[in-house]
């Protein structure tokens, strides 16, 4: 699939003219205050090469956002394969990385809501996990009104971090579709 819509949102594919804005919002020190460094253009642009092999390789990815009239690329939104080993690997993780000005208007819920409709629709996945380090409470706030779920039990030091790391302890949401399709008719008006 290319492209997944919503009331206000675009998902689809990435264009060679993402880059740039990717680049920037990678850049941003707010924007990746949750992970270990921002990234430089060499970086972020080996990111977005990444991204889009993975959607060759497994046929879903980390779809590009785009918002009409407000922003052509303002980060991403999709599942992706964890490339870690770990107790709850193999896995598929939904994740987002919206721009700064994006923020706080509902965007990363809505468009995580359309690609686990996909996930468990079209994909006819089981489970989906999404994880974060511990202090990111913005994230961890997404993944509560998708109607994930916390055992303190799973979560984890992120192996690619060393231990004594101010972001190695990560917390792990999982989400089963009989679950989430509860939650979708209990949301529904």
């Amino acid at each position: 699939m290319t492209h997944l819509l919503t009331k206000r949102l675009i998902l689809r594919r990435w264009r060679e003219n993402d880059r740039v804005p990717f680049a920037r919002m990678n850049a941003d020190a707010e924007v990746m205050a949750w992970f270990p460094a921002p990234l430089s253009r060499t970086d972020s642009d080996a990111l977005a090469d990444r991204i889009e092999a993975h959607f060759d390789h497994k046929g879903f990815g980390l779809w590009a956002v785009e918002i009409p009239s407000v922003a052509s690329c303002a980060g991403f939104i999709g599942l992706s394969v964890p490339s870690f080993d770990a107790p709850f690997t193999p896995c598929v993780e939904i994740g987002w990385r919206l721009a700064r000005p994006c923020w706080g208007r509902g965007y990363a819920t809505e468009g995580a809501r359309r690609v686990l409709d996909h996930a468990f629709g079209t994909l006819d996945m089981d489970e989906i996990v999404s994880f974060t380090a511990t202090g990111n409470i913005r994230s961890r706030t997404v993944m509560e009104r998708l109607g994930m779920s916390r055992d303190p039990s799973d979560d984890f030091g992120h192996p690619a971090l060393p231990p004594d790391h101010e972001l190695a302890d990560h917390v792990l949401y999982r989400l089963a579709r009989s679950r989430y399709s509860a939650n979708t008719a209990a949301l529904s008006p």
